[in-house]
């Protein structure tokens, strides 16, 4: 049990380095509410608290596949900030437009 307690601190806590550094990039932040929204698990909204949070083992998948190990890596900001500017491009003509 401390150990998941643990786990969801880092977690937190790498989330707020990675909100840090979006936060410092305005044009990232359409683009970050997006993807947050689309990682999280459907119905997301009906659950406490009522915030995006992606599924814990999708999310462990994810870092697994970025960072190896067991997928308890936090995100690295820079890579994010990366990954986000990767989206932005990819995005239609009348979403970037908008920037």
């Amino acid at each position: 049990m401390k150990d998941v307690a643990r786990r969801r601190v880092k977690g937190r806590h790498g989330l707020c380095r990675v909100a840090r550094g979006i936060a410092a990039r305005p044009e990232l932040w359409p683009v970050a509410v997006v993807v947050a929204v689309r990682l999280a698990p459907a119905g997301w909204w009906r659950r406490w608290p009522p915030a995006p949070w992606p599924d814990a083992g999708y999310w462990r998948f994810r870092m697994e596949t970025a960072y190896g190990g067991e997928g308890d890596a936090e995100p690295d900001p820079d890579d994010v900030r990366e990954f986000l500017q990767w989206c932005r491009g990819r995005w239609p003509r009348q979403v970037r437009a908008l920037r």
